[in-house]
């Protein structure tokens, strides 16, 4: 395993991009370059902050893992334990597997029927055995990579020539890059086949009456939360790149992400962890209870405030943190497991969210992805009681989900992981973009106040399509439109 240091830079956006376009040509391995088609290898570009320039950022390039039905843990398993057994080292993150698990994947971790969709759709991870690290504390960055000496000069080689391609030589365009606000990236998307061409799957009639149904259900004791989602398909012309330069400008999360495998591209500014594993130790951080942002900074507090007092939001958040609790359990030591966080209200840059923090100690034996068997999907997607909770869902939104509600991140060959929510997400595939939102449903819903809140919650990313949420309605169905 090799590590070099490069020092200073600047033009990460401009690499990406570079990247994306050819990642094949950025491949560790003398045969990659022309041995395989172009969607074979995928391209990941993760950042980890409050912001897209805080924690660090990641860029790497790999080959997609070959993910059987039926099979799709067990085959990402055998991939990690396959790159491990190239060094007698201990691999540091990222090096490991990067991708996403759809939310249909529950067919192989409850045993719960699915409705058919791709297989990119469902998993999609690739192998990464090089990449390189930007560590935005220092603002130094480094190359790491595990292969044979001759392969691993070969590509440091090619990224040393693409960023000297790229790098700007000084001055205020490398700083605005270095920042992420770039006027081009932060400005909304406003192009003759983008504005307001969104097409709901759900009118807001509709999804009204769908959470009114929720709430028979619960009123009839078949649950007790249900998280009722619906999404927006956008045409768009955006190159996958352009579309996540502007969402991490517009919108900063914990979670920034552009992940493409298999023509399918993941953007994504998801605010909420699914599983981290650090040492042995598993946190989950289940996000239930949404107020929007505004503009002032008294009333802002005030919407704080509320939403932290909020009988409602804090029971549904509650209900996810024990659900989250009982899986960790299947998984984690006796007595290990703790809510070390309860009702923190955290702010982002368009909403505040109600959060909660949930930790354990894997058995000895275990690793991540027995904690993902175990947790998903996550019951902050599904509800509770999970298994009756997801055979209600599937009857009332008739229609998979695809990426969106799954998760998606990293799985390190060290053992550790880091994967958050397919939330505050854009799947783009075949030129159409497709925005997931929803809420959890309790027996305190308002089905008018679920339907705003939907709507918030879509309403940046939406905005980073071309789509004015302002306008929304003028022209939609009076029925439903799958």
């Amino acid at each position: 395993m090799q590590r070099i240091a490069l020092g200073p830079l600047g033009a990460l956006e401009a690499l990406a991009a570079r990247v994306h376009a050819e990642p094949h040509a950025f491949a560790l391995g003398g045969d990659a370059r022309g041995s395989v088609t172009r969607n074979d290898w995928g391209l990941a570009w993760l950042d980890s902050g409050r912001a897209a320039t805080a924690g660090r950022s990641v860029l790497a390039v790999g080959r997609a893992v070959e993910l059987r039905r039926g099979s799709v843990l067990i085959d990402a398993r055998a991939a990690l334990d396959a790159l491990r057994a190239r060094t007698d080292e201990q691999l540091p993150s990222p090096l490991g597997l990067i991708g996403w698990f759809g939310y249909e994947l529950r067919d192989e971790t409850m045993g719960a029927p699915v409705p058919s969709v791709p297989d990119a759709h469902r998993a999609s991870w690739m192998l990464v055995d090089s990449a390189l690290v930007v560590d935005h504390a220092t603002g130094l960055a480094e190359l790491v990579a595990v292969g044979k000496d001759d392969d691993v000069a070969d590509w440091v080689a090619r990224m040393r020539a693409a960023i000297d391609a790229v790098e700007p030589a000084a001055g205020e365009d490398a700083r605005d890059e270095r920042r992420g606000v770039t006027a081009e990236a932060a400005e909304p998307a406003r192009t003759a086949r983008t504005a307001g061409m969104v097409r709901w799957r759900d009118t807001d009639e509709h999804y009204a009456e769908l959470v009114r149904q929720c709430l028979a259900a619960i009123r009839e004791g078949d649950a007790y939360q249900l998280c009722l989602t619906t999404q927006a398909t956008v045409e768009t012309v955006d190159d996958p790149v352009t579309l996540y330069r502007r969402v991490r400008a517009s919108s900063p999360a914990h979670h920034g992400a552009l992940i493409t495998l298999g023509g399918v591209s993941l953007v994504s500014a998801s605010p909420e962890t699914f599983l981290t594993v650090r040492d042995g130790v598993v946190t989950t951080r289940p996000i239930k209870g949404t107020r929007r942002r505004d503009s002032d900074s008294e009333r802002d507090a005030a919407l704080a405030r509320e939403l932290a007092a909020d009988e409602k939001e804090r029971a549904e958040n509650l209900m996810i943190v024990d659900l989250m609790r009982n899986d960790l359990q299947r998984v984690c030591a006796i007595g290990s497991v703790t809510v070390t966080g309860l009702h923190e209200v955290e702010s982002y840059r368009h909403v505040h969210q109600l959060v909660s923090t949930v930790s354990g100690r894997l058995r000895p034996g275990l690793d991540a992805l027995d904690a993902v068997e175990a947790t998903f999907p996550a019951g902050s997607m599904t509800g509770a009681p999970k298994r009756r909770a997801v055979e209600l869902l599937s009857t009332f939104e008739a229609a998979p989900r695809g990426i969106y509600s799954g998760a998606f991140g990293m799985l390190g060959a060290s053992g550790d992981a880091d994967l958050a929510m397919v939330i505050r997400s854009i799947v783009v595939a075949d030129g159409v973009a497709t925005v997931g939102a929803g809420g959890g449903i309790t027996a305190l819903s308002v089905p008018e106040r679920e339907v705003a809140e939907m709507h918030v919650k879509a309403a940046a990313l939406l905005a980073a399509l071309g789509v004015d949420e302002a306008a929304r309605g003028a022209d939609a169905p009076a029925s439903r439109v799958i």
